[in-house]
């Protein structure tokens, strides 16, 4: 851990947005597949989100398709993921991880070997 760094985290109300950034200053992101994770308390961690560093393809979760964004600036080596919609059942620690492997459909954290320390989402009823 320590390699990824995840800011945009905070507190919104429900149906509202969050952008949340992951950066690397030790990793060149787009030779890794960078995912989105979360946990909420008393809950397992859930795959959200992977972006391919090669190709570029993407993978969403049924739970947030067609509301979050995963996208990536190579010029600032940071990936992001843009939240709409929020629900307060989406309130969780997210993680970005890096991964070596192409994004699996499965979004398994295992393969993921560089994590960030996570940015706390709150959303509000």
């Amino acid at each position: 851990q320590g390699q990824l760094v995840e800011s945009g985290g905070g507190l919104v109300q429900s149906g509202g947005s969050l952008r949340l950034a992951c950066a690397a200053p030790g990793l060149l992101l787009d030779y890794f597949a960078i995912g989105w994770f979360r946990q909420a308390p008393g809950k397992e961690r859930e795959g959200v989100s992977c972006l391919s560093g090669n190709d570029g393809s993407t993978v969403y979760s049924d739970s947030v398709k067609g509301r979050f964004t995963i996208s990536r600036d190579n010029a600032k080596n940071t990936v992001y993921l843009q939240m709409n919609n929020l629900t307060p059942e989406e309130t969780a620690v997210y993680y970005c991880a890096a991964s070596l492997y192409a994004c699996s459909p499965y979004l398994r954290g295992y393969e993921y070997a560089h994590w960030g320390q996570g940015t706390q989402v709150t959303v509000s009823s």
